[in-house]
């Protein structure tokens, strides 16, 4: 769906996620799904803030795990690392699936025709949250 003279509005939702490794996890996410890193800010080996596009439209943000114990204050946004679910679409699940496959993804869910006419699939990411892929973009909204 697009905007104003077919631009794609920015994300009004912004799904997040915490990493034990959030800059291994980042580059997974670019190379095997094709998200797009907008921005990530670091300090030294942690990642405080990053924003990863979804090229069709939205995005996820995500940063890394603090350790309870160390850290002043405690964690604000505590998120348990690998706990993360989400449904993506896309317009091509099989040419997504061979490359999440080709970039390590662990399979979850073959890729299959629903009964409500999706073609989806399921992978886990290296810290172990979940992604489902598939054409279904939901029902039209009732105005």
């Amino acid at each position: 769906m697009t905007g104003a003279a077919g631009v794609t509005p920015p994300p009004q939702v912004w799904p997040t996620l915490r990493a034990r490794d959030a800059r291994a996890l980042i580059a997974f996410l670019v190379e095997a799904f094709g998200f797009e890193a907008t921005s990530v800010y670091t300090d030294g080996d942690r990642v405080l803030h990053a924003e990863l596009a979804w090229p069709p439209g939205g995005g996820i943000m995500l940063g890394s795990a603090k350790e309870p114990s160390s850290e002043a204050g405690g964690d604000s946004w505590p998120l348990k690392p690998g706990t993360f679910g989400a449904y993506v679409v896309t317009d091509d699940p099989d040419g997504l699936f061979r490359r999440a496959v080709a970039a390590g993804a662990q399979v979850t869910a073959e890729l299959h025709d629903t009964d409500y006419g999706s073609r989806d699939f399921t992978v886990r990411d290296p810290e172990g949250n979940r992604w489902s892929f598939g054409t279904y973009r939901g029902e039209p909204r009732k105005h």
